[in-house]
């Protein structure tokens, strides 16, 4: 099973945007006859637009402009995908932060609405982020099964609650998508050692997908760094800085291996996590 992160800098302009990630898979590389998982940045297709503009191309549950363009990529270039994240529309004028798992003939397999919104302080050009006003939490974990294997999704803040991702483990998450736009500030302390931590506890291949650089005539900088780790913790392909591919071969038959001779789902003597309502 072959993994391929695609490391973008996107902006507010969609079409750009959206020719960027075709242009990309047009050439990705590949082994023919081998299945392919996808996983784009959060805000791949917008990054940094103000309210009124996430309403005006956020979808419903079953339809949106975004939606439809980006499972025609999947279909159109036969790779499963992990479509970063998109706007859909919320009951309180807000949206929520969506990431779609589609497969390659463009169906949708599952999706994930952001659990934890980035409201929070930062030493950095943007100083302070309020996500909420925006966008509305969602309610619910997502392990989707499909046939390589069980993928849990999480958004970027998520990293840092360690719950949500024990709970996919408990779901039955053998790999766990992480489509990011991490801060420069954020990323250079913590984005490496969350992602090490997660594989580490959870026994699952880690999949971080980011954004990269000056976003938006430097109004946001982000840190990049888009990599994949394997169930021992280990950064077995990485991308530090710049544009394009993040790629590795995964073997769940490795992850089944460390489960067998260290299994702590099995050790862990605290009770399962449960979501707050």
């Amino acid at each position: 099973m072959q993994i391929s992160l695609l490391q973008c800098q996107s902006s507010r302009d969609v079409q750009a945007n959206l020719a960027y990630i075709d242009t990309q898979l047009k050439q990705l590389p590949r082994q023919i006859n081998q299945a392919q998982l996808v996983v784009l940045p959060e805000c791949c297709l917008l990054f940094g637009g103000h309210e009124s503009q996430q309403l005006q191309y956020a979808g419903t549950e079953d339809d949106g402009e975004l939606k439809q363009a980006l499972a025609t990529l999947a279909q159109r270039y036969q790779v499963y995908m992990v479509a970063g994240t998109i706007p859909m529309r919320a009951d309180d004028h807000r949206v929520y932060s969506r990431s779609y798992l589609f497969s390659d003939n463009g169906e949708t397999l599952g999706s994930y609405d952001k659990l934890h919104l980035f409201d929070v302080d930062v030493a950095d050009g943007t100083k302070t982020y309020r996500e909420s006003d925006t966008f509305h939490p969602g309610s619910r974990i997502t392990v989707v099964d499909t046939p390589f294997g069980k993928v849990g999704l999480a958004i970027c803040y998520d990293i840092r609650f360690p719950d949500l991702f024990r709970a996919m483990r408990l779901a039955g998450a053998e790999i766990i998508a992480l489509p990011s736009a991490f801060t420069k500030v954020t990323g250079e302390a913590h984005w490496q050692v969350l992602l090490q931590a997660r594989a580490i506890e959870t026994q699952c291949y880690v999949l971080g997908a980011g954004q990269w650089g000056q976003h938006n005539q430097g109004s946001r900088e982000t840190w990049g760094h888009s990599m994949i780790l394997d169930p021992w913790g280990k950064v077995i392909a990485e991308l530090p800085e710049g544009l394009g591919w993040v790629q590795a071969e995964i073997d769940l038959q490795q992850m089944t291996k460390i489960r067998q001779q260290m299994p702590v789902l099995g050790h862990n003597r605290f009770i399962e996590p449960m979501l707050a309502k």
